[in-house]
């Protein structure tokens, strides 16, 4: 019988035993005032600019837990006139607190930028980080002092790139003593090309002896310029260096040019004597882009790679490119060819009964979905779906406890972590809160959490409970923010709010101050230029990307872009998704290669692994939200249109799905793909305009 109901909205009232209520205020009454956290900001804003003209503006605040922030904020300023007397007065007053560790690094550098090297070697301390590292080495050798490699360069040395201002002048010494032997300089050759640092193999080539630094040489323009290496190796002398560079710029060239890349491994495959393993590495990065790109020939390609050859990647494409050909059989063989964890994952789980319903295997494929149905995933959901069952979603609440909270409320480093948080403080208020709670157990963090959520601090709980039954806590992991006036601006804007949310939480985690490599910024990770297009297209305020930090702005024109994308796909939340990650033009253009497929074989066969994850994650996030609102949720398969189908916002008319607790179901194993919430970490150069820079399985 069909578990869908008329929908219903679930006003939720939480009621706070009177305990608790007396706890509560006791914590809060000996908190700071808005009153002092108001001339902390102005007095910091003083106090950034050097000098002393904090002080008149920060009297009254000498107890206030930030106060230390003033003076170092000064200090740093004013880095260029300071003297070594100051900074000492400053590090012994506040010996453990994060200003004094961030003024000794910043004050170290600028001791090594002036060469004084006395001054660095009194107040220099070990592991701050490579470059001061690299400029200690570089105040002993000034003192007339020599190189021991075992002893100042083999932990540098192990690392694919160091930075060049510091570290370049004591690697020179280091080569003129001798140390760096032949065999030295290829072991971190080796190492900078697994890490594709063509710059650092550059410079060490250099000092190669002379008959051996072309082919060091050819390995850095492998990894810059595959095209025009794999173009002169046929000239390259068959020697196991430049066997390496050969083969590493077809890898590289097979990723952006499979085709030349093919044409190309015709005629070296010839010229060089590879061995098996490298002939492997070239056939797998062969047939995995020709799959990328849904070649003819993926298929038989991916199939017939030596066992030896196969990786995860090349295993999921061989079933990618069978679902994109609807080749129920070839799915199926390819999903048995996986490693056990890989068939494990749901995203194959799922595919493998939709293969088996394929093929009229009815029952097998209901004895895979009914277990995956049980899980609170986007693969779960849509099994749920596939059966007529209600979504398995099991909420746990954090239990109080008035005596860890009050324990933790009188930590210094927490009171530091809160305050920075409540000025506008963001980045320093992580760093205070990730120094206190270092080794803590899972149940103090899971109250910090807690008193983190309780004070509008979101994206603690995303960080810290995204594993195992953590997963379970969904209040906190999934916030509804009012203040960010996200549902009325999707209203407003024309889309269904919990997929709003659904982006928000995928793109930013909550950190409304979350800044890509991209530059896209803010909660719902939009590009300045994006923003200022979208505020004019909507008769909208527009004062500069900064303003992309302030959560109201940033939803207020988040919502708007997402109406864009929907607009553009027929309403379909799915594809706006993909829009919004890989950017409209690449989603057009996988349409038209393969827009008669289904939208869960569409998604699977997007190129770009980041966008396939990202799809997944939102729509899951989009299904949870819709649940945390209404206390239930519009069927997924719902919210993935096919294409070509226009979608209809949910209305009061609109099917929903119970959700409930079975006793067998199960939360995500991890945050991954297609987990309720996936990937925790800020993004690092997603979301809404850039496309990834390139093709990825």
């Amino acid at each position: 019988m069909s578990e869908l109901v008329k929908p219903r909205r679930f006003h939720r009232l939480i009621l706070l035993a009177a305990g608790w209520l007396l706890t509560a205020a006791s914590l809060h009454a000996d908190e700071p005032s808005q009153a002092q956290r108001d001339a902390f900001r102005q007095a910091y804003a003083t106090a950034q600019q050097g000098g002393d003209g904090w002080r008149a503006q920060a009297q009254g605040l000498s107890g206030y837990p930030l106060y230390p922030y003033l003076e170092a904020a000064a200090l740093t300023h004013d880095l260029r006139q300071l003297d070594r007397a100051a900074v000492e007065s400053y590090l012994s007053r506040y010996p453990d607190m994060i200003p004094a560790s961030d003024l000794r690094r910043d004050f170290l550098l600028e001791l090594a930028r002036r060469k004084d090297w006395d001054n660095f070697l009194a107040l220099y301390q070990p592991g701050i980080n490579d470059t001061l590292t690299c400029d200690a080495l570089q105040a002993r050798l000034a003192k007339g002092g020599k190189l021991d490699f075992d002893k100042d360069l083999t932990a540098l040395w192990a690392k694919p790139s160091l930075p060049a201002s510091a570290c370049d002048p004591v690697l020179g010494e280091a080569f003129s003593q001798g140390l760096l032997t032949s065999a030295r300089l290829w072991e971190r050759i080796d190492r900078a090309a697994d890490a594709n640092q063509p710059g650092t193999i550059a410079t060490l080539a250099n000092w190669l002896p002379a008959n051996e630094q072309q082919a060091g040489q050819r390995l850095a323009t492998a990894l810059r310029d595959p095209a025009s290496a794999v173009n002169a190796a046929a000239t390259w002398p068959d020697t196991p260096r430049h066997r390496q560079a050969a083969m590493l710029a077809l890898q590289r060239l097979a990723r952006r040019q499979s085709t030349t890349a093919d044409q190309a491994w015709q005629k070296l495959q010839h010229h060089f004597n590879f061995s098996p393993a490298q002939r492997g590495r070239i056939l797998n990065a062969l047939a995995v882009f020709h799959a990328t790109d849904f070649d003819e020939s993926a298929l038989d390609r991916l199939a017939a790679l030596p066992a030896d050859a196969q990786t995860d990647a090349s295993r999921e494409w061989r079933v990618r490119v069978a679902l994109s050909q609807q080749n129920w059989n070839a799915a199926l063989a390819g999903i048995a060819a996986m490693t056990a964890t890989q068939r494990d994952d749901g995203e194959w789980r799922w595919f493998k009964a939709r293969a088996l319903e394929g093929l009229n295997r009815h029952d097998e494929a209901l004895r895979v979905l009914q277990p995956l149905s049980r899980e609170s995933t986007f693969f779960g959901f849509m099994a749920a779906d596939r059966l007529d069952t209600g979504y398995a979603i099991c909420p746990q609440t954090l239990p109080a406890n008035a005596q860890r909270e009050q324990s933790l409320m009188a930590n210094a480093g927490i009171q530091r972590a809160f305050e920075l948080y409540f000025v506008g403080l963001p980045k320093l208020a992580r760093r205070e809160w990730s120094r206190a709670l270092d080794g803590a157990d899972a149940d103090t963090l899971r109250q910090a959490v807690d008193l983190a959520y309780r004070r509008g601090w979101y994206d603690r709980a995303v960080f810290a409970l995204n594993s195992g039954e953590a997963l379970r806590y969904y209040e906190q992991r999934f916030p509804l923010a009012g203040q960010d006036g996200l549902v009325p601006q999707a209203q407003q804007a024309g889309i269904d709010p919990a997929w709003a949310y659904g982006i928000l939480r995928a793109e930013s985690a909550w950190m409304s101050d979350a800044r890509s490599a991209a530059d896209a910024r803010g909660l719902m990770q939009l590009l300045p230029g994006t923003a200022a297009n979208v505020a004019k297209r909507n008769g909208l305020p527009w004062s500069g990307g900064d303003s992309l930090y302030d959560p109201v702005v940033n939803v207020q024109l988040g919502t708007r872009y997402l109406a864009q994308m929907a607009a553009r796909f027929n309403g379909a939340p799915w594809l706006a998704s993909a829009a919004y990650n890989a950017g409209p033009a690449r989603v057009d253009q996988w349409l038209a290669a393969r827009g008669s497929l289904a939208p869960d074989l569409f998604t699977a066969t997007m190129p770009f692994k980041e966008t396939r994850e990202y799809v997944a994650r939102v729509m899951a996030f989009a299904v949870i939200y819709d649940w945390r609102m209404n206390g239930t949720a519009v069927p997924l398969s719902d919210r993935m249109t096919a294409i070509g189908s226009a979608y209809q916002l949910p209305g009061s008319q609109t099917r929903r799905r119970v959700v409930g607790c079975p006793v067998a179901a199960t939360p995500a194993k991890a945050e991954s793909n297609g987990a309720p919430a996936a990937n925790e970490m800020p993004p690092s150069a997603t979301s809404a305009q850039p496309a990834p820079a390139a093709t990825s399985p």
